[in-house]
């Protein structure tokens, strides 16, 4: 389905399935995938496999850096799939700025589930012990924001269908 679609950011905490929705997407629509976390700077991978937050002034540059991927893709007309967090408004604005196109695709699902998924998975350096803060810091989407739900209790494949159905 080589569908143009706007760049999308595929958000939620650690754990809720941002890569896989992210790829399954991106392939279904045959655009290119970037999972965020490719993209921190190493102090900030580092920090985290330390189990420390990143903070704001962590998690700017690394913003910056998502937007204008998404910017540059959409000036190419080959808009991006990105996984990135986009936990607060401030975020999502930030990536906004840079790219105003750009829609949001929240996952969201109980902490159990969450935590269950993080705890059945092997990641570089995001620990099970930081979802309590990533899920603190979750500033829900507003009304006004470009954003998409999906619950990820559906499978994969249900909430990839369900997403092509709302942005087609």
């Amino acid at each position: 389905m080589n569908q143009l679609v706007p760049p999308i950011v595929v958000m939620g905490v650690s754990g809720s399935g941002k890569t896989t929705i992210g790829q399954l997407l991106a392939d279904q629509f045959e655009h290119e995938f970037i999972d965020g976390d490719s993209l921190h700077p190493k102090a900030n991978k580092e920090k985290m496999a330390a189990g420390q937050s990143l903070d704001d002034a962590d998690r700017e540059p690394w913003l910056q850096l998502i937007g204008s991927k998404l910017a540059e893709s959409n000036r190419r007309e080959a808009p991006l799939v990105i996984a990135c967090s986009a936990l607060k408004r401030s975020y999502r604005d930030l990536i906004r700025s840079l790219e105003p196109a750009t829609i949001f695709v929240h996952l969201t699902g109980v902490p159990t589930l969450i935590r269950d998924r993080m705890n059945a998975r092997s990641h570089e350096y995001m620990p099970t012990s930081l979802l309590d803060s990533q899920l603190a810091t979750l500033e829900a989407p507003g009304a006004d924001e470009p954003v998409l739900s999906a619950d990820i209790a559906d499978s994969p494949e249900d909430i990839v269908r369900q997403l092509i159905a709302k942005l087609s």
